[in-house]
């Protein structure tokens, strides 16, 4: 057996010649947007050490290639000397020859402030960690340390998930925990309380009022709460407290990104501009995420690549599951009424049922779609309004078809979301489609739970709305008297391609065609497409258009209109309301 001092001697042995990382960032030009940034390895291996940018963020599946915003890039060595840099690839660099130091430097121009990007003006430093920081892929594995410098004559301070060393000198246990911290540095309001013995924190960057934030705090913790019981308890979060980080500010891009101990919240509104009522939603839908994605996690994302574009064909539950409770969630905590939340099942539903894509694509393959629409970028025009659902629009109808059908057995989706939670959520065990076709299973019985996979998952069957509805007194209906066209229009241009089978599709329209003319009527602001239609009563009408400076005419035949309507039924059954009522916890 080896001497306590013998271990001791070896313990800090391997703290000397461990291969330390040091970042440190200032702000000093922000007025322009500006960030200048420095890291140090120390004790390395070799004679070269390969560092990059990331291609693309946690919670997001598309490719962003954020080298694309550094400059200046410089590397010494211990005594100061420089290094030669050699370019490997757009995001790649590899320093040469370096004495076992590589001290790199390089400035970061910022400004897009969301889920995924990072922003640096007066305002605020909004820094996302893989839009902001190279790193070394070969010391992944090794602990990092990291300082701000928030900027004293604009009162900032510093917010994020990172545990704190010392001052604004924080830590992160690896690459992986580090890239998944996002940091708010601005001159913020915070508000927390402890659930057991957690804290909940919500920072707002925001110039409002403190009574404001009082109100909307509240909302917060309502939420919070409610979440709580759907899972029966809170994540164990990773140093006792979780942190939201919210940005309600003119200069930022409407977002929400979750992450494993907080979450980025972005929108213009302000809490007195409509922020109030119109933010809440994405508190709920983040911090779902805190079990269902970010440790309810899937096989296809760990570890998160970010190198590569990340594809899972899970999202429609990770995403969509999540999306059903956003406003259910609020519902069961009265921030929202139950008339509210009935009415807003109405866009989503339509959105779905009413799309040919699933033609195409079944649930799992809508979620392989996110690496080309999640915030992805391209110039080339795509059909997704024949070919491509939302996941979370989908799985959110998806999952409201589970629960209202698990409750005709007396049993809820809540209870499901638990036994996933304890099964892999909480051990930390990824899961795959499989797993969670097998717990359904084992939880409402293997007819059950294979019929819903094998209809509605790996097919795009359309579950029986109409009887499932009733269950709990709701009703849905279409205007069968109503004419539709299917032309979607902005300024009388055809602003979306048609939908495959609809009269403008059958017609020939195509997205940018000019409807200049309706059975001979102009078309303006006084005489719209829609009001022509309306007032002939015909089904058949003739279209004028141009198209490439050419004038065309074509008939279309109007058909009535697809959209359902989705409402609380009149009903007073006893049975019906309680179920409603369970639902709903109300």
């Amino acid at each position: 057996m080896k001497s306590v001092f013998s271990i001791l001697s070896l313990f800090f042995t391997t703290l000397i010649f461990a291969q330390n990382i040091s970042y440190s960032i200032g702000f000093e030009n922000a007025v322009h947007h500006e960030a200048t940034i420095d890291i140090s390895y120390k004790n390395l291996k070799g004679s070269s050490l390969l560092v990059q940018m990331s291609r693309t963020s946690p919670g997001r599946y598309a490719i962003h290639d954020f080298a694309k915003n550094i400059y200046n890039v410089k590397a010494f060595n211990s005594k100061g000397e420089a290094l030669e840099i050699k370019r490997l690839s757009p995001q790649a660099w590899e320093v040469l020859n370096h004495d076992k130091t590589v001290h790199i430097s390089y400035t970061l121009f910022a400004n897009r402030a969301d889920g995924t990007y990072s922003q640096v003006d007066e305002t605020h430093a909004h820094l996302n960690i893989p839009a902001t920081f190279m790193y070394a892929p070969s010391l992944s594995e090794n602990p990092i340390e990291i300082t701000f410098k928030p900027r004293a004559d604009l009162n900032w301070k510093v917010a994020t998930q990172l545990p704190l060393k010392i001052g604004t000198t924080y830590t992160a246990p690896n690459l992986q925990y580090f890239m998944d911290s996002p940091t708010e540095i601005s001159n913020y309001s915070k508000r927390s309380f402890k659930v057991k013995n957690q804290d909940v924190e919500f920072v707002l960057h925001h110039k409002g009022s403190e009574e404001d934030l009082d109100t909307y705090f509240e909302k917060v913790k309502k939420v919070v709460l409610t979440e709580e019981a759907v899972y029966g308890e809170l994540p164990s979060f990773d140093y006792g407290k979780y942190t939201f980080l919210a940005c309600y500010i003119g200069n930022v891009s409407g977002d929400g990104m979750e992450h494993r101990n907080s979450t980025i919240l972005t929108d213009k509104e302000g809490l007195a501009e409509g922020g109030m009522k119109g933010n809440i939603g994405t508190v709920s839908h983040e911090f779902f995420h805190a079990w269902n994605v970010e440790r309810i996690r899937p096989q296809s994302l760990e570890p998160f690549n970010f190198e590569e574009a990340n594809m899972s064909g899970e999202l429609w539950f990770a995403e969509g599951f999540t999306s059903y409770y956003t406003n259910l969630i609020l519902c069961r905590a009265g921030v929202i009424t139950p008339e509210d939340y009935v009415n807003g099942l109405n866009g989503t539903f339509n959105y779905v049922w009413n799309s040919p894509a699933r033609q195409f694509f079944n649930p799992i393959e809508m979620s392989y779609q996110a690496p080309f629409v999640d915030a992805a970028s391209s110039i080339d025009p795509v059909n997704r309004d024949n070919t491509f659902i939302s996941y979370y629009s989908y799985g959110s109808v998806l999952g409201l078809a589970l629960d209202l059908s698990l409750r005709e057995k007396g049993l809820n989706l809540d209870d499901y979301m638990k036994r996933v939670w304890h099964t892999y959520g909480k051990a930390e065990v990824p899961y795959t489609i499989k797993n969670l076709n097998d717990l359904l299973n084992a939880y409402a019985g293997e007819d059950f739970g294979n019929d819903f996979f094998n209809n509605y998952i790996y097919k795009s069957e359309i579950p029986d709305y109409n009887s499932l509805f009733k269950t709990v007194g709701l009703k849905i209906e279409q205007d069968s008297k109503s004419n539709f066209s299917g032309i979607s229009l902005n300024n009388n241009i055809v602003s979306r391609n048609a939908k495959i089978g609809s009269p403008a599709y059958l017609s020939g329209l195509e997205k940018g065609d000019e409807v200049v003319s309706v059975n001979g009527l102009k078309v303006d602001e006084s005489n719209t497409v829609q009001s022509i239609i309306n007032a002939s009563g015909k089904k058949i009408i003739t279209i004028e258009y141009v198209r490439n400076k050419e004038t065309k005419t074509k008939n279309l035949t109007l058909t009535s209109d697809p959209t359902y309507t989705i409402s609380i039924s009149e009903d007073k059954n006893r049975k019906v309301s309680k179920q409603r009522k369970g639902w709903l916890k109300q």
